[in-house]
């Protein structure tokens, strides 16, 4: 089967310099209700990969993102999210991105192109047959991606792909790939846009997902969260109302001694 690369072909819309500003914007969201139909057909294999996750983090795994330019920074945003949603360690769930932390916010030049590079920052973090590496690539091409993968293959670590496009190298390459097939971007090859989005949404489920089946939420609430803030504080203190017969200043007084929601209802409870 010839690969072919629909993230790179041709937009549907022609002349956009010409259009409106509500017109680019209709269009653009247009655009955009097309993804999460897109996720959707991509369910089973979230799934998949989800309870692998799980699986190798009961046996004390953590779990990593590699990627490149906005890819690369996705990973990077769903894992640093992780500790202060649901209070994990901060090496849980790791987001590594082709080029260094600097390429978060400036592209470096090449860093995609280095298909050894990716093993050596993984191998940075002691990377072992616990873990899980998830490469993530719109375009399904990327060397540093599918390198760190084929890496991690040899050394029986547990790989995953996130991809836009069918049948890529990247999806070939992982044990268990994802693949959402947005289709052509707005922009002619910006998959900042549509694969950028479907991208972020598979994320989130997969990161949501591995953390409820870890005991990390009760019932629908952020229980282990950090208080980083005093937004959060009060969500606490509520949340701790809801869970026991306690005013709101009681409520706050075990959410500074015990330091969660958890552990001041459980310790509430226990009396």
């Amino acid at each position: 089967m010839t690969f072919i690369k629909t993230t790179e072909q041709s937009s549907k819309y022609e002349h956009l310099e010409t259009m409106s500003v509500s017109e680019l914007l209709s269009n653009i969201n247009q655009e955009d209700k097309t993804v999460p139909l897109a996720v959707e057909k991509a369910l089973p294999q979230i799934e998949t990969l989800v309870n692998q996750i799980v699986a190798k983090m009961k046996l004390g795994g953590r779990l990593f993102y590699i990627g490149a330019g906005t890819s690369g920074r996705l990973g990077v945003v769903d894992a640093s999210e992780c500790p202060p949603t649901f209070g994990v360690p901060s090496d849980l769930v790791n987001g590594i991105i082709a080029g260094g932390d600097k390429a978060i916010r400036r592209a470096v030049e090449n860093a995609e192109d280095d298909a050894n590079q990716a093993w050596i920052d993984l191998q940075e973090h002691n990377i072992n047959e616990n873990d899980v590496v998830v490469g993530i690539a719109a375009s399904g091409t990327t060397p540093y991606v599918i390198g760190g993968l084929q890496a991690c293959n040899q050394n029986n670590i547990l790989t995953g792909s996130i991809s836009c496009n069918a049948e890529s190298p990247l999806s070939k390459t992982a044990k268990f790939p994802i693949d959402v097939v947005v289709g052509p971007e707005f922009v002619t090859g910006s998959s900042r846009m549509k694969a950028g989005t479907a991208q972020k949404l598979v994320l989130n489920m997969i990161s949501t997902a591995t953390m409820i089946q870890l005991g990390k939420v009760k019932g629908n609430k952020m229980v282990d969260m950090q208080l980083s803030n005093s937004k959060l504080v009060d969500r606490g203190v509520k949340m701790i109302m809801v869970e026991i017969p306690v005013s709101y200043d009681e409520a706050a007084k075990l959410l500074a001694k015990y330091g969660s929601v958890r552990k001041a209802v459980d310790h509430y409870n226990d009396k």
